[in-house]
């Protein structure tokens, strides 16, 4: 049996402010890596995909860590906020169960005491587990580095930015606009993320986050759902549906077929079954080792199907 290979060596560095890290990603690039949890970056540098010269850890950044939540402004969770901590957190659990649910299906316990939300989206990977509840709960990226836009949120900004000084500070980027490709962001070069916002969601809201992996828990996803629903008088049937779709496309997807056709018809298993179907064709998953595009396919319809149930009996209980 042979053994792993160890880390390769590298400059550790504890950042101390958020234009520190720009500098650093600035003068030496592709040389850098950031470090939140470490749980896909250590990996990563074990088997050699990469060998970053310096290693900027970015976690004690002032509000790296925070889980902020506003009656007004909705609710902040900083990038190296860990995922048991948002499981936990009695504020997303009150407000963003379907976060929750999303964040403790990642991983292990273990695992998810040190990976962290910026972790998982900022790889821009089509299986990540937060990025379906991150595309329905309509969820803001908050990239900080050069050039700034201006912060229109209600939330301080981190210690030590230059916001609105013309050199760097914040910009925030739609969920639904920031997965680009497999492993590919909006983020820019000498950008990083600080954090993602969710704004206040609808009320009398319902949402359910269904996984299905190779066994029950620490493997990847082959199919993700996520489906959140809320009443809303506007639209013909009574009610909007959100649908969002993990590992099975290029990014996570919003099935906005299917949420036309639950916005414009009678809840209902007649209505549920064809949004299914709508949800299974927005899907063009791959063949590999973990299952194939057919079987994907398949579930997608499956577990869209079992989350509209289960979320329209909550709306239902709770008329």
């Amino acid at each position: 049996m042979l053994a792993r290979p160890g880390l390769p060596s590298f400059d550790y560095v504890r950042a101390s402010t958020p234009d520190e890290v720009i500098r650093l990603l600035e003068e030496h690039g592709e040389a850098v890596q950031l470090l939140m949890g470490g749980t896909d970056l250590f990996v990563r540098m074990r088997d050699g995909f990469i060998r970053p010269q310096i290693v900027v850890d970015v976690k004690h950044l002032p509000g790296m860590r925070d889980i902020l939540y506003d009656g007004q402004a909705g609710l902040m969770v900083g990038a190296a906020a860990t995922m048991n901590e948002i499981a936990r957190h009695p504020d997303v659990q009150a407000h963003y169960p379907l976060l929750a649910l999303a964040a403790n299906s990642v991983a292990s316990y273990q695992l998810r005491n040190r990976a962290t939300v910026g972790g998982n989206l900022c790889n821009g990977s089509p299986a990540a587990d937060t990025a379906p509840a991150a595309l329905v709960l309509e969820g803001q990226i908050v990239l900080y580095g050069p050039d700034p836009s201006t912060d229109p949120s209600g939330f301080p900004k981190p210690e030590g930015s230059k916001a609105g000084s013309g050199q760097c500070g914040e910009r925030e980027v739609l969920a639904g606009e920031y997965f680009l490709g497999p492993g590919q962001t909006a983020m820019q070069a000498g950008e990083f993320m600080t954090a993602i916002r969710f704004p206040v969601p609808p009320a009398g809201n319902a949402g359910r986050y269904l996984k299905l992996g190779r066994n029950k828990v620490g493997d990847l996803s082959i199919v993700g759902v996520a489906v959140f629903g809320f009443p809303d008088g506007a639209a013909p049937s009574g009610y909007r549906f959100r649908i969002g779709l993990a590992s099975v496309a290029p990014t996570p997807l919003r099935a906005l077929r299917a949420e036309e056709v639950l916005a414009a018809n009678p809840p209902g298993e007649e209505t549920f079954a064809f949004a299914a179907d709508k949800a299974m064709e927005a899907a063009s998953p791959i063949d590999d080792v973990r299952a194939s595009a057919t079987y994907r396919k398949a579930m997608v319809r499956a577990l869209t199907l079992r989350g509209l149930r289960e979320v329209w009996e909550r709306l239902h209980d709770q008329t």
